[in-house]
């Protein structure tokens, strides 16, 4: 199951790593927001069983095998239960996100988050944007307008447009150059809050059982690798790892 792994230290000395990093990682936190989601059961074997070229194809196609089709090919069912809104009443209270600002899903998929954030705070401008035109066809009719069709390496706002930005287990999905991009659009686009998760390993163990699991990420890495993508693009932000333990 996934596992919040701990967040590093405020209490951190700048003696106890390599001071750009140190530094890189004072000036951008490592908090878990995801932490009132509920988690999953997954079962790795099975997945590995069932795992093939053509179903690793179809799963990146980001269709309706990869929302709605079995679990195989992704989510084995994408449905609308409210399990996003405690996550985004913790996200408004950790930005201070008020009615009249604006936040952007990168990657929303079905936009429930979306949805979700606009039900925790009643005049919050929320939108979405994914890559999945049938995700975005299935998604609630109160989002009609909200949610666009693109990519994250070329977010369609303009400079600072956004009070925070966050992506969910999205940008993984990108090569590793594609990803820095996503990240830099990110940053454009935000007024200097936003969140990433990513999947990331910190053992030999996790990187084998993450293997064993994964069908769509394109680019993974250990949290240090993360850490220098992230200064790379010149990420500021808040961030976190999707583990399989």
């Amino acid at each position: 199951m996934l596992k919040p792994n701990q967040a590093v230290s405020a209490g951190v000395s700048s003696t106890d790593e390599p001071a750009p990093v140190a530094l890189f990682r004072a000036h951008m936190p490592k908090i878990d927001l995801l932490s009132s989601l509920p988690k999953s059961k997954r079962d790795v074997q099975a997945r590995f069983s069932d795992k093939s070229p053509e179903v690793i194809a179809l799963s990146k196609q980001f269709g309706k095998e990869y929302f709605d089709g079995s679990r195989a090919y992704g989510y084995g069912g994408y449905r609308y239960d409210g399990r996003w809104l405690p996550v985004a009443r913790d996200m408004i209270r950790h930005f201070g996100l008020e009615p009249g600002m604006r936040v952007l899903d990168v990657g929303c998929a079905k936009g429930f988050l979306v949805k979700d954030f606009m039900l925790a705070c009643p005049g919050l401008e929320a939108f979405g944007l994914d890559i999945s035109e049938y995700a975005l066809r299935h998604s609630p009719e109160e989002l009609t307008g909200r949610l666009h069709l693109g990519s994250a390496v070329s977010l369609p706002f303009p400079d600072s447009s956004f009070d925070a930005v966050i992506s969910l287990n999205t940008l993984h999905n990108l090569e590793r150059p594609d990803v820095v991009r996503a990240v830099r659009e990110i940053e454009r686009v935000s007024r200097g809050k936003s969140f990433i998760q990513v999947d990331a390993y910190e053992t030999q163990a996790q990187r084998a059982l993450f293997l064993d699991w994964v069908l769509t990420a394109a680019f993974h890495d250990y949290p240090d690798q993360w850490i220098n993508l992230f200064e790379e693009a010149g990420y500021t932000g808040d961030y976190f790892w999707t583990i399989l333990e």
